[in-house]
């Protein structure tokens, strides 16, 4: 039984060790983008957020009237 509990620990540490080591060799082959490519992006990022965020806001205003006016002429008959 003790036999047994060490083999299933050598096997999880083997396993464990193993895991790391292609996680290595994998980071290793990845292309990473430089710096200047980042910047763009993120910048891009940050644009197209406050252009969707104007576009809801004026579509969130549009609806908010039209729903505010049907309500009106709705409680007035």
């Amino acid at each position: 039984m003790a036999g047994e509990l060490e083999k299933k620990q050598q096997n999880w540490i083997e396993s464990t060790r193993s895991y790391r080591g292609d996680i290595r060799s994998e980071m290793k082959r990845v292309t990473w983008p430089s710096r200047e490519r980042v910047q763009s992006t993120t910048l891009v990022v940050i644009i197209s957020v406050f252009i969707f965020a104007a576009y809801f806001k004026i579509v969130d205003s549009i609806l908010q009237k039209t729903v505010v006016a049907a309500e009106a002429a709705l409680v007035k008959y």
